[in-house]
């Protein structure tokens, strides 16, 4: 019998290889890291005890944003993503945090939208890459 996909925290050093596969793959490894990933909790989707997807969420008082959300390319479009995001919203609101944000790479902002997450603001560049911050309020 299959075992169901677990989400579990991990240590931002472990997401480090599925940021740079699915983000960044033409940039050095470096490129992935967040200057506060210390600061931030990191969670990890395993199937079959391997690393599938991960997110890093970072709570600041009434604010929550996550960052270098990524899923590997053959484990998307199967709900692993949507229950990672899941989980970091309900553990935001855990931690007390009104609305949750992200720069959300603009190709994806129709994922984001169906967590009712609304666009702010416009639209800019990391190099050739379109971003668009994405925003929920938490209830």
């Amino acid at each position: 019998m299959p075992t169901a996909p677990e989400i579990r925290p991990i240590p931002a050093e472990a997401t480090y290889a599925l940021r740079h596969q699915v983000l960044w793959p033409d940039k050095p490894l470096a490129y992935v890291k967040v200057e506060n990933d210390a600061a931030g909790q990191h969670f990890g989707i395993f199937r079959h005890d391997e690393l599938v997807a991960v997110i890093s969420l970072f709570v600041d008082g009434a604010e929550a944003r996550f960052r270098k959300f990524a899923t590997r390319p053959d484990c998307q479009g199967q709900g692993l993503g949507s229950a990672l995001l899941q989980h970091v919203f309900a553990e935001a609101r855990r931690q007390a945090a009104q609305v949750i944000w992200c720069d959300a790479r603009q190709d994806s902002a129709g994922f984001y939208a169906r967590f009712g997450m609304q666009p702010e603001g416009e639209i800019f560049y990391k190099g050739p890459i379109a971003y668009v911050r994405m925003a929920f309020v938490l209830d």
